[in-house]
């Protein structure tokens, strides 16, 4: 069985993903059962800096620092619950020592087997003004829209104040279900949650359209791949 390299980013989102592959593997393998994991982390702040600076090149680095830290504790495959700094995936995917998942695609492929025609994109402001999303999706032939900027910047206010940080208000769930009901009346038949702690905020139950959750249908696919070697 292969094992599965986190390269984290914040720590919501990689502890969403790593209790999903225990729980995905316990369901394919038996009780308490699970691929072996390694996980590094630099912290946010030091994403921050460069990806409030526009500096991509930057983020790399620092994703190969953790890939490479990785593949020397004997991961042999990535994948990265975070889906901002995918904006730099392109810039380490080539030079990386151990393949990737890419979490956008993964995504992609469930909206094809799920027939989603049309996908609402939520996520940071650097998430839903880059080109992760659009590429992936495009790539399968699947249509999308994107919040307003005014939207954007209150989406990834919330995120960035409240969410990384372990705080789920009701208030900020009012807003998530308020813009995904805009979203939907544009045609949109289901919701990418594009920051891997929207699910922890937005459910499938509180939401307006059916969720495609990021953070876990990466991990599923973290598992399957491990699994079937």
């Amino acid at each position: 069985m292969l094992r599965i390299g986190i390269v984290a980013c914040s720590t919501e989102g990689a502890a969403l993903c790593y209790r999903t592959i225990s729980l995905e593997g316990a369901q394919m393998l038996g009780p308490h059962d699970h691929p072996e994991v390694s996980l590094h982390s630099h912290s946010l702040a030091r994403y921050m800096v460069h990806i409030r600076a526009n500096d991509w090149a930057g983020v790399a680095e620092l994703m190969m620092s953790s890939a490479e830290k990785l593949a020397r504790s004997g991961a042999d495959f990535l994948i990265c619950p975070d889906n901002t700094i995918h904006r730099a995936f392109d810039l380490v995917e080539h030079r990386s020592p151990r393949p990737w998942l890419h979490i956008a695609r993964e995504v992609a492929k469930e909206a094809q087997l799920r027939n989603f025609k049309r996908l609402a994109v939520l996520g940071t402001k650097y998430l839903t003004e880059g080109p992760v999303y659009p590429e992936a999706l495009q790539a399968a032939g699947i249509e999308y829209r994107v919040p307003t900027k005014e939207q954007r910047e209150r989406l990834d206010q919330i995120i960035m104040d409240e969410l990384v940080n372990a705080q789920f208000l009701s208030r900020s769930l009012a807003y998530y279900v308020e813009v995904i009901r805009s979203l939907q009346e544009q045609g949109c038949d289901a919701v990418v949650l594009g920051c891997t702690e929207i699910p922890l905020l937005v459910t499938p139950e509180s939401s307006p359209l059916p969720t495609l959750d990021s953070t876990r249908l990466l991990a599923r696919s973290a598992v399957r791949k491990a699994v079937e070697g």
